[in-house]
């Protein structure tokens, strides 16, 4: 039966109690990891969101009633424990912080049981996703996550001191807004006061916080919820949080600068790690051509050759075929894997083919000097000599080569160096090897839509230079656009804005917006910039994927408290769920009957 805590007032934590604390009194509480009885003695591991420390009971010191009580005691039953500090009894546990300590319990107060989990609330079990995300908040007891929240919270204490010190203003902007479906798509919201009318929940807070920059506000930041109806990945949610950021008056160097050394700070006050600044830049062509992504992993080497020149003229129609129609021949150079079997390279030739390739050619290099090629009889002795040598290939190298169109060349190559990269432990995995990327372009063609649409947003300033051809060669234009890279994850974006009428007006001509369009999505903050706007420029973190990479873990959703599952549900409380035909009636929607959901 559950006791009362009256009397009983908690003066540490577990891992609080240390041996200076040896021979005073102290109360802690928290859940029961384990127990052991061993005849006179019962010992218990006592677990709270800072790790274990051990209580023992002692039938000679204990009344019989208060014994029997702590034989009772059962995983996850929830506890009081006072008594005193003690060295070990029984052997030292290396493993844990307090590991030659424990306490002497003379008062122990019983303050909820438990069930039995449906899981061992403990790091080493391993337990499916489904039942983690059902019992959510007993997963959230295993220490493991509890790190992974203590370290989200640091990395947003450690943002906010900085932004703050640096003259940054926390402002909240609306989660009920208009919606703006120029990209993912948006959740929408009905409005009951304004029957038919809908509201957009924010896919970021863009237009605000421009707005705010009209406002004289200056430099703006937000720990920023977002949304996106979208198709769920490792990565992805449909609702994540930003550290979100605006400054005016400044161009690409100051927000590059501002944010190198928050991350500089951030890094050092939550792992101790030395992040080197300032940090390789690289422009989006540069990374492409040399790593086949714009967030290039840069821990290893393996980097994408051109030998579209040296092939030009061969007779193998494969790469005589990409190059007629405009595309390239690029390669790898596997250093060390020439004596792979066929098997094997056949495998890298099917994944190539998941991401659009035709096919894969390659050549092996074999350790004995002899060599194996793909398509050796379409080439002349000195074609294929030519080309060894262009991709300084040596005995014991696996060459591996792919021909299309640049953008299939670039997703083949650039995710298949990853393959093998990882496959043949190439890559150091103590590293952090930040990057930022540049100047990418302002458009991309839609060919689902015919028409060219932001690669970032419709507001990202062209650079100075591409102005004169946003209009006669809008593909050519390069953006004043930046992303942050760390080990190959994108952990942030942003861009200069445009802040001129006359370039937003072309950059909305570029999109294929009518002056009605432009006003019936926009209207709002183009009238905001006729009454002088700044010069300004901003940049979002992926908050979920920042605290992924600095807790080891795979997926984001090991770092969010609640997380969504790949359908967008949630397993534990069962959303989304249906709602009254009172709500429905009230807010003027009928469903159809193929849209309702029948338990």
């Amino acid at each position: 039966m559950a006791e009362s805590m009256a009397g009983l007032s908690r003066s540490h934590r577990c891992t609080e109690v240390g041996r200076e604390n040896i021979g005073e009194k102290v109360t802690v509480m928290g859940w029961v990891q384990k127990r052991r009885n061993l005849g006179s003695l019962i010992f218990v591991d006592l677990r709270d969101r800072s790790g274990l420390l051990q209580l023992v009971f002692d039938e000679d010191t204990l009344s019989g009633e208060d014994y029997e009580k702590a034989n009772s005691l059962r995983n996850e039953y929830v506890i009081a424990a006072a008594g005193e500090v003690q060295k070990r009894s029984a052997a030292v546990n290396e493993n844990l912080k307090t590991g030659d300590i424990e306490i002497k319990v003379t008062d122990l107060r019983i303050l909820s049981e438990s069930k039995t989990p449906p899981f061992p609330v403990d790091a080493e079990q391993t337990v499916k996703d489904e039942l983690r995300l059902k019992y959510r908040y007993l997963d959230l007891r295993r220490p493991n996550l509890q790190k992974n929240l203590l370290v989200r919270s640091q990395v947003t204490k450690a943002a906010r001191d900085f932004l703050a010190e640096e003259g940054f203003l926390e402002i909240e902007t609306p989660i009920l807004g208009k919606s703006t479906p120029e990209g993912a798509r948006d959740y929408l919201v009905p409005s009951r006061v304004h029957p038919g009318n809908f509201y957009g929940l924010p896919q970021s807070p863009q237009l605000f916080k421009q707005l705010l920059m009209c406002s004289g506000v200056d430099r703006y930041y937000q720990i920023a919820k977002c949304f996106r109806d979208e198709d769920l990945r490792a990565d992805r949610q449909p609702e994540f949080t930003q550290i979100d950021m605006e400054l005016s008056f400044v161009d690409v160097d100051d927000v590059i600068d501002v944010n190198e050394r928050l991350l500089k700070k951030v890094f050092k006050e939550v792992l101790d790690v030395d992040v080197q600044i300032p940090m390789k830049r690289l422009t989006y062509q540069e990374a492409m051509d040399r790593f086949g992504s714009d967030k290039p992993d840069t821990r290893f080497g393996m980097e994408l050759i051109n030998v579209s020149e040296t092939v030009k003229d061969c007779d193998f129609m494969v790469f005589k075929g990409a190059l007629e129609n405009g595309g390239s021949v690029r390669g790898l150079n596997a250093e060390g894997l020439g004596d792979l079997g066929r098997k094997k390279i056949d495998a890298f030739v099917d994944f190539a083919k998941e991401f659009g390739a035709k096919g894969l050619a390659y050549i092996q290099l074999k350790q004995d000097g002899s060599v194996k090629s793909s398509f050796a009889k379409f080439m002349k002795e000195e074609e294929m000599t030519a080309l060894i040598d262009a991709m300084r290939g040596k005995p014991g190298d696996l060459l591996l080569f792919a021909a299309d169109k640049d953008s299939v060349v670039y997703d083949v190559l650039g995710n298949l160096r990853l393959e093998i990269g990882k496959k043949y432990e190439m890559i150091d995995e103590s590293l952090y090897n930040f990057l930022w990327v540049t100047e990418f372009p302002l458009l991309e063609w839609n060919e689902e839509q015919n028409r060219y649409t932001a690669m970032h947003h419709p507001f990202t300033m062209p650079m100075e230079e591409d102005l004169e051809y946003i209009e006669t060669e809008p593909g050519r234009v390069r953006a004043k656009a930046y992303d942050i890279v760390l080990n190959g994850t994108e952990l942030g974006g942003g861009s200069v804005r445009i802040h001129r009428n006359d370039i937003q007006k072309a950059m909305f001509k570029a999109l294929g917006f009518s002056e009605e369009d432009a006003n019936e999505r926009f209207g709002f903050l183009l009238e905001a910039f006729q009454y002088g706007v700044p010069p300004h420029a901003g940049l979002a973190y992926g908050l979920d994927r920042l605290v992924m990479w600095m807790t080891g873990e795979d997926s984001i959703r090991d770092v969010i408290a609640f997380p969504k599952v790949k359908d967008a549900s949630c397993l534990m409380t069962q959303a989304p769920g249906g709602v009254d035909t009172e709500q429905l009636d009230e807010l003027g929607i009928d469903l159809k009957e193929n849209d309702t959901n029948e338990e």
